[in-house]
């Protein structure tokens, strides 16, 4: 119970901390109406609860952000190669892969980052099946292709170093009543080509 106090207080003082910059200036009157709207949105306008189930490994999320900067820069620098450079546009495509992330927050983190790489877009997310359908800019060569799959099983092996390692995942109650992903069931190879 003292966790969940603590969390709906980091949230007003959030919702605050926008209120004050939506006014461009610190007073305590901004203050005071900041927590008097924070406090009337938590209360007429409550986020569903997102359960959390790992713990939160601190040198792997330094890992996780080091490794996302220097995708990110290597997938500019390629884009960029791929606008300036002579000759056709490249082939893009749909690829998709199967991630053997468990936490339905952690999956939409891991979405999140895919998203921001250059060149990549999640175009679709089965829940169910955990599979991810992404539009990746250069699928020309089999090289092209197998470095996507590469960046996405680092990826998840670092979110879930992160976020759920086995030893100490704990499934909420929801994910009792409600299976969403089995790791033992069969799914699709990282090399599949769609039908």
């Amino acid at each position: 119970m003292n966790r969940e106090r603590v969390l709906r207080a980091g949230v007003l003082v959030w919702l605050t901390a926008v209120w004050i910059l939506l006014w461009g200036n610190v007073s305590v009157a901004n203050i005071l109406g900041g927590l008097a709207v924070g406090a009337l949105i938590m209360v007429l306008l409550p986020l569903p609860r997102v359960p959390v189930e790992g713990r939160i490994h601190l040198w792997s999320i330094v890992k996780l952000v080091g490794l996302c900067i220097v995708y990110a820069a290597q997938s500019s620098a390629q884009v960029a190669w791929l606008a300036v450079r002579p000759g056709p546009p490249p082939v893009t495509g749909v690829l998709r892969a199967r991630l053997a992330i468990k936490s339905d927050l952690v999956l939409t983190l891991c979405i999140d980052v895919l998203n921001l790489i250059p060149g990549t877009m999640v175009l679709e997310v089965d829940q169910v099946k955990r599979m991810v359908y992404v539009h990746v800019l250069d699928v020309s060569t089999d090289r092209a292709v197998d470095q996507f799959y590469r960046t996405v099983r680092q990826l998840e092996r670092l979110f879930i170093a992160s976020f759920e390692r086995d030893e100490e995942w704990k499934p909420s109650p929801w994910h009792v009543d409600n299976p969403v992903f089995d790791p033992s069931a069969p799914g699709p190879t990282d090399r599949q080509d769609l039908p």
